[in-house]
């Protein structure tokens, strides 16, 4: 059936980097697109990144600049490269990732997310 599974996250400094990774456990099926989503406390989720292939890529406006989504197809896994990080960008991430042409959200099914905390 399998599970996405992100890590990477911890606590950072303003203006440090972390990088985040997703993964389908559980399932050999091929991820083809992957976005990152985040959630905040009282706040709604809201996305961050989305990569179908090297050429379609977007960003929300708040991390143009500062965050890179990538996709490593021989380990079915995606990245968010997160740098020149700030304080709003506390938050726990979560990835969705595409399997043919089926989010894996939509089932529902959302990983445990992992914890990015930005603070001095």
């Amino acid at each position: 059936q399998g599970r996405l599974v992100e890590s990477g996250g911890g606590l950072v400094q303003p203006g440090g980097s972390l990088r985040l990774s997703c993964t389908l456990s559980g399932s050999i099926r091929p991820i083809n697109a992957m976005r990152w989503y985040r959630q905040a406390p009282g706040k709604e989720r809201e996305f961050v990144a989305g990569i179908i292939s090297a050429g379609n890529i977007k960003y929300a406006d708040s991390v143009k600049g500062r965050f890179t989504i990538s996709r490593d197809n021989a380990k079915n896994t995606g990245y968010l490269q997160m740098n020149n990080l700030k304080s709003e960008d506390t938050a726990v991430y979560y990835c969705d990732a595409r399997v043919g042409s089926v989010w894996w959200s939509e089932s529902g099914s959302w990983g445990q997310g992992t914890q990015v905390t930005v603070s001095s």
